[in-house]
């Protein structure tokens, strides 16, 4: 039997859609951040040492990092599902590409937004406006420019293409959920439509949706 375990306010909620996608049996093991650090439980470092989520272990086997759980369950369970075929190879490089574009690009700048949005909520009060004015410098002149060229990259490929690679939803477009449900989380998809049309389509699927009716909405950390 496949565990999921599930920490609130992480991104395992993609790893329950793939696995509601592929119709698989699985039990929700659901772990709570500490109010004051917001850092996982220590119940969660027994199962990994780092005490991140998502974590799925299955048998005698523990497997992390959204990217690797996504290539253990479709090599193992998926039978041909939810990723394109190694005949057509531009597709096959597709998939690649964004199933590690998501966290190996995208996400750092999400981390380094929310990092320095709470650097003057945590400073003291003596330097608050000194922290603020420098978050809002490294906002303004680096992590806003890079966001938006990130964002044009994206809306552009789901323009032409409707979705990241493969049959819907592919491995590709649920590693990709997490961030863009992120980004829509936090600011307006007026400017970029495809981003917006392919987060709401993610919302809309029937396998999404049981996820929410068993786990609960997605919260982002911050939030």
């Amino acid at each position: 039997m496949i565990h999921v375990h599930h920490l609130e306010k992480s991104r395992s909620h993609r790893i329950l859609w793939l696995l509601e996608a592929l119709e698989l049996d699985y039990e929700l093991v659901i772990y709570q951040r500490d109010d004051k650090t917001q850092q996982a439980p220590d119940s969660l470092k027994k199962i990994h040492p780092l005490g991140k989520s998502p974590v799925i272990t299955d048998g005698n086997l523990t497997v992390a990092e959204s990217g690797a759980i996504i290539d253990y369950l479709l090599q193992r369970y998926g039978q041909g599902r939810c990723q394109p075929s190694s005949d057509d190879l531009r597709a096959w490089v597709d998939y690649r590409y964004w199933l590690h574009y998501a966290e190996g690009s995208l996400m750092p700048l999400l981390v380094m937004q929310l990092v320095f949005s709470q650097v003057p909520k945590q400073s003291p009060w003596l330097i608050k406006p000194l922290a603020q004015g420098i978050s809002d410098t490294v906002s303004k002149r680096f992590l806003a420019p890079q966001l938006k060229q990130h964002l044009t990259f994206i809306n552009q490929h789901l323009s032409a293409n409707g979705n990241f690679a493969g049959p819907w939803p592919s491995g590709a477009d649920i590693q990709m959920s997490f961030p863009l449900q992120a980004v829509a989380a936090v600011q307006s998809l007026e400017q970029y439509s495809a981003i917006a049309a392919f987060v709401s389509r993610v919302e809309q699927d029937s396998a999404w949706q049981r996820v929410v009716a068993r786990a609960g909405p997605l919260t982002m950390p911050g939030q």
